[in-house]
């Protein structure tokens, strides 16, 4: 069953970006404010709406960053799809090319598979639990890690790099930082390609769960700097803690880490 639900949620994921790709190409669409200050487009919409419209096929719920769902019906789910239909809507705007079509499975408090598709760059993730993490790339398909990169090697938010980030990297000495919009990071870590991607401020669960099972099933980890523990999903609220992904042979140990403010203490 998860093999099939994994390839429909390729399937899904790589129309959606097709769709957004009509729009991507069309400099006419419109871009609002949302509540909470970030941007939307029309393929925003588009895309969920094909997206929610293709899962609903499955019977599983959904959660979706564009739909709304009431929060005491969310948190009774056991099982749902969590679903970016457009992550890096700041990239998509500016045209650089690294946004993303976010599709999560979510079991309990866990992802158990994943696809993140970059249809800009037709690059394909795609992982479920202990079946191994993937890429695709111009129709050509690997295995996950690469490459073992050694020392410290940073990808960090093209759109949102901040105070605490450049904290973070002075205090641990690093220099060695490639910047990439939306979910990319996670597939530059899972390739090898980085060492380690913190995210101290700005992200919600449906930003980060297919990134990070396609990490995690790379061999990598990915620790919550609150808990300590591993990210947990359908919490009572939707925004991230604090948290670092890390490359398998990397000491988290060694890391210094600044302070947080507010509910953002660690």
């Amino acid at each position: 069953m998860e093999d099939t639900l994994l390839m429909q949620a390729v399937t899904i994921a790589k129309a959606a970006g097709e769709i957004i790709l009509d729009y991507y190409h069309d400099d006419s669409y419109d871009v609002s404010v949302k509540n909470d200050k970030s941007p939307v487009t029309a393929a925003d919409l588009a895309s969920d709406h094909f997206i929610e419209s293709e899962l609903k096929n499955t019977g599983i719920s959904i959660i979706s960053e564009e739909s709304e769902c009431d929060p005491a019906t969310r948190r009774s789910l056991k099982r749902f799809w969590l679903v970016d239909p457009l992550d890096g809507t700041k990239d998509f705007i500016s045209r650089n090319g690294e946004f993303t079509v976010n599709i999560a499975l979510i079991e309990g408090h866990s992802p158990v598979l994943g696809v993140i598709y970059a249809p800009a760059i037709d690059m394909l993730y795609y992982a479920q639990k202990n079946g191994g993490s993937f890429l695709v790339k111009n129709g050509a398909g690997e295995s996950l890690p690469f490459t073992h990169r050694e020392g410290y090697v940073v990808t960090a938010s093209r759109q949102h790099l901040s105070d605490t980030d450049r904290e973070f990297l002075s205090l641990n000495g690093i220099t060695d930082v490639e910047q990439k919009g939306s979910s990319l990071k996670f597939g530059i870590l899972a390739e090898g390609r980085a060492t380690m991607y913190p995210r101290f401020v700005g992200s919600m669960e449906w930003d980060i769960a297919a990134g990070h099972i396609i990490a995690t099933e790379a061999g990598c980890r990915v620790v919550d700097l609150v808990t300590g523990q591993e990210p947990a999903y359908n919490k009572e609220s939707l925004f991230n803690n604090p948290f670092i992904a890390l490359a398998p042979d990397l000491d988290y140990a060694r890391l210094r880490f600044p302070g947080f403010k507010g509910s953002e203490r660690v």
